[in-house]
């Protein structure tokens, strides 16, 4: 059985978290994107604690088409090290499991 994944990146660009979510979804590397409202992250760069205003930008996809998504995202990344998290789906219906692959799926 197919596996589905939930990919979470972040950016500081309305504009270009919608450009990547979209894209995404055209290129069929995933099936829906959401583009969660700006948040306030807090990190470690450069040896001081940093802070930015972001966007996260959440991925759902096949197992099988997460590396082909994380590179295909991180050559439009503005980031110089995006973050990048793949987070197991324990649980889905067949039907949305169904739709998933479909719509990952090249035509």
């Amino acid at each position: 059985m197919v596996g589905i994944v939930s990919a979470q990146t972040t950016v500081d660009d309305e504009t270009r978290a919608h450009e990547i979510a979209r894209g995404a979804v055209e290129a069929r590397l995933a099936a829906g994107v959401h583009v969660d409202a700006r948040m306030t992250s807090f990190y470690w760069w450069k040896d001081a604690v940093q802070h930015e205003r972001e966007y996260r930008i959440s991925f759902t996809t096949t197992a099988d088409r997460a590396a082909a998504l994380r590179e295909w995202v991180h050559a439009r990344h503005p980031y110089e090290v995006p973050q990048w998290m793949v987070l197991p789906v324990a649980d889905a219906s067949q039907e949305y499991l169904a739709w998933v692959v479909k719509e990952t799926t090249a035509r």
